[in-house]
């Protein structure tokens, strides 16, 4: 996919369903020909594979890959106390050039390693996502978080660098700081997390800035579900007078999703992964719109490939779209994540649906979720920071829409914690507490 220009993107997605399968087998008998030879992670999981495969039904067969193992196995690399490699990777160390962890949210971080090939191609599939941002050589970029070992914003830089943007750094500079480096440079474009395009906004009201006069235009998001919920969504937009485009990735299977004309989800870029969807019901392959897991499987990230990766993201999957994109749209974006799923009193519910209702609100600032564990049986309590304190009105949402009973209680402005990156507003103390822990 190196150096493919905007016009070929649009004739990628517009292949009919079985030409993309052809695609798709093709790039898969690639890559299986290029690492199971020296990936000894995957020669061990995928012992008596032999390709080429006739069909992208064969790859059904192939076992799961799950994070944990590929931790485990990690783990178990270090020597001296070191680890040096990714346990998936598949050439030696001195071919790779980047070094990257994931965030640590969801268990032990990983690290994730990329040759310059690998690096290539992460740069040519963000262009997905900037295409939907609409972002040209006149756009000036303001990375509103700070470089860590975390890769998502790393390969945004170098993204926007390669299609000609100027990129604004804000590393090492907290929220006002960075406001004034926002005004002073004239960034038309804001990279960062939902969480945080709302803490900027928030710092601005405080300081008497007005974003939505300021020449930013677009706010590109990830790290969290809030960038496809229409609330989380139209609540930055309003603060800023801006258009938000969401966007997925991972660190351990690289950008895969980008968001639709139409903003009612996220595609996922099939040229470049191949989707696979678990029946969260069944657990076999999800229906049209059926929750489910999504399963991915990288096909140009040779260096350290995942196959059936088992993302462990939320998503109804919808094939039948109207529109030229035929890349198969997740209707809602990322809805949650599975360890984050509760069960009260028999109704499945997620962090992201709660977030959706509360961000309803205007008068709310910020909240936070708990989740305890009492007899058996999940319970929920939901702090709010609310200029009017009327939790009831808030609890009789939730009843409404969720079906459920649901603790809101009103704190003081200001007590709940901002963020910079993922939030982290969903507190799951299910396994920590025993029957007679209760909310206090």
């Amino acid at each position: 996919m190196t150096c493919a220009s905007f016009e070929q993107r649009r004739r990628w997605e517009r292949l009919s369903r079985p030409e993309l399968a052809r695609h798709q087998l093709s790039r898969l008998n690639q890559l299986l020909a290029a690492v199971l030879p020296s990936n000894k992670f995957y020669a061990d999981k995928l012992g008596g594979v032999s390709p080429p495969l006739r069909s992208l039904e064969e790859l059904s067969l192939f076992p799961d890959t799950h994070k944990s193992e590929l931790v485990e196995l990690a783990d178990g690399q270090a020597g001296a106390g070191t680890r040096l490699l990714s346990a998936n990777a598949t050439y030696p160390a001195e071919r790779y050039l980047r070094y990257h962890r994931t965030s640590g949210t969801h268990g032990r971080p990983l690290v994730v390693v990329d040759t310059a090939e690998d690096w290539q191609w992460w740069i040519d599939t963000w262009q997905f996502v900037l295409d939907a941002a609409e972002v040209t050589s006149r756009d000036r970029a303001l990375m509103a978080f700070s470089f860590g070992p975390f890769i998502g914003f790393w390969s945004a830089n170098d993204a926007l660098l390669k299609r000609g943007a100027m990129v604004i750094p804000a590393g090492g500079l907290d929220s006002r700081a960075r406001l004034e480096l926002l005004q002073s440079s004239g960034a038309t474009v804001v990279c960062g997390t939902p969480t945080y395009a709302l803490r900027l906004a928030e710092v601005a009201a405080e300081e008497k800035i007005d974003l939505a006069s300021g020449p930013v235009t677009r706010i590109i998001v990830a790290g969290e579900p809030g960038g496809s919920a229409p609330a989380t969504r139209t609540r930055i937009e309003n603060a800023w007078q801006a258009r938000v485009i969401d966007h997925s990735g991972a660190t351990e299977v690289g950008p895969w999703g980008y968001a639709d004309e139409e903003r009612r989800g996220l595609h996922v870029v099939e040229t470049e992964f191949i989707a696979e969807f678990r029946s969260l019901k069944t657990g076999q392959p999800a229906a049209e719109g059926e929750l489910a897991e999504l399963v991915l499987t990288t096909l140009g990230r040779w260096g350290c490939p995942v196959i059936r990766y088992r993302t462990g993201d939320l998503v109804r999957p919808t094939w039948n779209v109207a529109g030229t994109n035929n890349f198969v749209l997740l209707d809602g974006g990322v809805l949650g994540r599975v360890d984050d799923m509760l069960v009260i009193r028999g109704v499945n519910v997620f962090p992201s649906a709660v977030e959706q209702i509360v961000r309803s609100f205007p008068e709310i600032a910020e909240f936070r979720i708990t989740a305890t564990r009492h007899q058996a049986m999940d319970q929920l309590r939901i702090e709010i920071e609310d200029q009017l304190q009327l939790p009831q009105r808030v609890a009789r949402e939730l009843k409404l829409r969720l079906g459920l009973s649901v603790h809101v209680e009103a704190v003081p402005a200001g007590s709940l914690p901002r963020f910079e990156g993922k939030a982290k507003r969903f507190i799951d103390l299910r396994t920590r507490h025993s029957e007679n822990d209760n909310w206090t």
